[in-house]
């Protein structure tokens, strides 16, 4: 699996990078949408790109909406830290008379949502670029590079757990792993997508979670329970993995149109296997971009995966997001 990558969140980097256009009307679908309520998962790294001065009125729009949503989000969050610090007053007070189980509850979740709700509001009024801003969950957006029916490479939003075209809405809840596009089920269970729509997302991490006993190289204690980490790999060299997507454009009735992505993973290499982790991601070479996003034309796109960037993979406990 890759429950979390940390990607080219802002989407600026694709087109000075590649000479990729960006689909701005898709990104401001996809804000809208979020405006008007829809859960729409956004890394902070996509929505702050769209903070700088706008070339397009589009662009302009985007911008707008990010504005105005974090401004709502702000306002929100301040009235329920005003909320949760009443609540945390009023079950200190209590305990300091009369110590009950409920205001001890009171106490611990009060206090535990005031440093969310904190950390939240910092996240908003920040202007600094921190590492896990280009954090990307499943389920959640970011900048995704394909090539159109016109050949040309363009930047387009889509979710990171795909919804194969065809399939009902409900296939999200049913296979929620399909983040993740096992290399030895490329030609079974991926067989529309695989050599059809082919995507790219520059990367400069992954993250997953991990046994704490395993990534220390031993069994678990007598009476020990297993312990849930979370390792970051990154390439020793620090060098950016194109890593290779599949990607599918769903339509269905009663819902707004999905584009989504999946990581096309392998067997890991020996010192991943090691950190106790079972899958890893594919990097290509950058020489293999263009063939790979060519598809459907007529390519060996396995010999494409067989010849990937081989990197040693550095690890390290990840940072909290």
């Amino acid at each position: 699996m890759c429950f979390s990558a940390q990607v080219w969140a802002d989407y600026r980097k694709y087109t000075k990078a590649y000479g990729a256009t960006i689909s701005i009307r898709e990104f401001l679908q996809l804000l809208q949408r979020r405006d008007a309520g829809e859960r729409i998962i956004l890394p902070k790294g996509l929505t702050d790109a769209f903070k700088a001065t706008p070339d397009s009125d589009e662009a302009e729009q985007c911008r707008d909406l990010v504005l105005a949503f974090e401004a709502a989000e702000t306002a929100r969050t301040e009235t329920d830290l005003f909320a949760l610090r009443r609540r945390l007053a009023d079950a200190e007070r209590i305990l300091a008379v009369k110590p009950t189980k409920k205001a001890g509850e009171d106490q611990r979740i009060a206090g535990n949502k005031i440093k969310r709700a904190l950390a939240k509001l910092d996240d908003l009024k920040r202007n600094d670029h921190l590492d896990r801003d280009d954090r990307v969950y499943a389920g959640s957006y970011c900048p995704v590079m394909v090539r159109d029916a016109a050949g040309q490479l363009v930047v387009r939003p889509m979710r990171y757990q795909c919804r194969p075209a065809g399939m009902p809405a409900a296939f999200d809840k049913k296979y929620p792993g399909l983040y993740n596009a096992r290399r030895d089920n490329l030609s079974g269970f991926w067989k529309n997508v695989y050599a059809h729509t082919h995507a790219i997302v520059v990367a400069e991490a992954f993250l997953e979670h991990v046994d704490r006993h395993r990534l220390e190289g031993r069994a678990l204690a007598p009476g020990e329970e297993a312990q849930d980490v979370v390792i970051q790999f990154a390439p020793g060299d620090g060098q950016l993995m194109h890593l290779a997507c599949l990607w599918s454009h769903w339509t269905g009735r009663d819902e707004p149109d999905l584009l989504s992505f999946a990581l096309v993973t392998d067997e890991p290499p020996e010192e991943v296997a090691m950190a106790g982790h079972d899958r890893c991601p594919i990097p290509l070479r950058p020489v293999a971009v263009n063939a790979w996003l060519d598809a459907p034309a007529p390519a060996d796109y396995q010999a494409l995966l067989d010849e990937r960037e081989r990197p040693y993979y550095a690890h390290q406990l990840a940072a909290a997001a």
